[in-house]
């Protein structure tokens, strides 16, 4: 994954191309004035920053000017850009804090292989698009859009007002994951896997829909849960015939 310790560098990539940019590790104690350059501009840019002791930074980049960016290995999308190559009936997805990067990057190639138009991260308490979660993917992040918003709620919102449904994926639903129509425009929301989809973006849901579980064991790795939600989408959006699906070599 690339890197940027420097100062001047940083700003310039801030400037030209931010959308590139994961997070900022900022040095905590006095020293860089600059970096209140370096806040406002990531501020502008909706990137996420975080202050940690010099040592700390020193350990992970000893050369740093009291900066480290972590760059992603493609650049994030807008919500306006997702939604504008979507179709009359967008499929899309809405991660509600998975901070796994394996996590992320599995749900991110059920996601492709699905047919999902795009995915949905929050700026805060998110996994960035990082080298292990493109390699997890593998490949499916070079082909789906992923956008990075400040409020998930508030991007619920804004998708339905485009007149897409918004469905949770969470145990205790109000009914199974089958009974919703994919075929309209859709939203699959689903929460990390410590605590689920938060209350605020589970109220904001049109339906909190449910995986029956037949086991002793009463839940699935959010990465398998996702995979049964986006592909029973797929299978209702091509009539049960698999019309444009390829099939799975095991």
């Amino acid at each position: 994954m690339d890197h940027i310790t420097r100062i001047n560098p940083l700003i310039e990539v801030l400037k030209s191309s931010p959308r590139r940019v994961n997070k900022i590790i900022l040095q905590k104690e006095e020293g860089h004035r600059p970096l209140g350059t370096i806040v406002g501009l990531a501020k502008e840019a909706h990137v996420p920053y975080l202050f940690l002791p010099r040592a700390v930074m020193d350990k992970m980049a000893p050369h740093h000017q009291g900066v480290i960016a972590v760059l992603a290995p493609k650049e994030f999308a807008t919500l306006e850009d997702i939604l504008r190559g979507a179709g009359e009936k967008p499929l899309l997805v809405l991660l509600d804090e998975i901070e796994d990067p394996q996590n992320l990057g599995a749900i991110l190639r059920s996601a492709e292989c699905a047919g999902v138009d795009g995915v949905i991260l929050p700026e805060r308490r998110s996994a960035g698009l990082t080298e292990t979660v493109l390699e997890v993917s593998a490949g499916a992040l070079e082909h789906l859009k992923v956008a990075r918003v400040t409020n998930l709620v508030q991007a619920m919102e804004r998708l339905k007002e485009k007149g897409i449904w918004i469905v949770g994926a969470e145990s205790g639903g109000d009914g199974f994951f089958w009974e919703f129509d994919y075929t309209q425009p859709a939203a699959i929301v689903l929460g990390s896997e410590g605590k689920g989809i938060r209350p605020l973006v589970r109220k904001t849901c049109d339906r909190v829909l449910s995986i029956p579980m037949g086991g002793k064991i009463n839940s699935l790795n959010v990465a398998a849960a996702a995979s049964v939600f986006f592909f029973e989408a797929a299978r209702q959006r091509t009539g049960n015939r698999g019309s444009g699906l390829k099939i799975q070599d095991i």
